[in-house]
């Protein structure tokens, strides 16, 4: 009786294990799949306060930078009348100039404006304030000549040299930071003008 159980279970308990059997020397044939890792994805944030450069933040730096030069340009007056290259290059600025000049009061209204409309306005990127910045400072450093130049006003022989000298090497620095900065700009860089930058740097933080 025992051995007639024992031969009637064999066969379903073999059966039974057979696809387990099998399944498991198939993997395929297995339902479960092992998780693949997710991708991790980067967003890029970018706030108002931040170092972006936008167009419209590019295009706003780079006009900024032709207010020094615009408020220094009289420095050139040497320079100017002697290489035409140079006249070439500034005659198509002459309009906005004689604009910017028409009214003794408009670079004050100016400085006012980019210094309180921008630098200090944090709806402005700080790519846009820094450059800003540079600029105003640019401007201010025009003092310094400035005052020479009324204090000893020279009308001949050394000193006459030595005044065209600092007026054409004011200049030829103005005219460079607007050509580098202004670049710079346009191309989303940072414009690191010599003697202004960390006067700027502690301005904007």
């Amino acid at each position: 009786m025992s051995a007639l159980l024992s031969s009637s279970l064999t066969p379903p308990l073999y059966l039974s294990q057979k696809p387990l059997f099998i399944s498991l020397k198939n993997p395929s044939l297995l339902s479960f799949r092992k998780p693949q890792p997710r991708k991790a994805q980067f967003v890029s944030a970018k706030s108002n306060g931040g170092d972006s450069a936008d167009p419209g933040d590019r295009l706003i730096s780079a006009v900024c930078y032709f207010y020094p030069f615009f408020d220094g340009v009289q420095y050139g007056k040497y320079l100017i009348t002697q290489f035409s290259p140079i006249q070439t290059l500034i005659q198509p600025l002459l309009p906005a100039i004689r604009v910017f000049k028409s009214f003794p009061l408009n670079g004050f209204l100016v400085f006012l404006t980019l210094y309180f409309v921008v630098v200090r306005n944090n709806n402005f990127s700080r790519y846009v304030r820094f450059n800003t910045m540079q600029a105003i400072v640019l401007d201010v450093l025009l003092i310094f000549p400035d005052l020479l130049e009324r204090s000893f006003n020279p009308r001949d022989g050394l000193g006459l040299d030595l005044l065209m000298s600092l007026d054409s090497t004011v200049f030829l620095y103005l005219l460079v930071c607007l050509i580098y900065g202004s670049s710079s700009c346009l191309l989303g860089q940072v414009p690191r003008l010599p003697i202004v930058a960390e006067a700027a740097d502690r301005q904007v933080l």
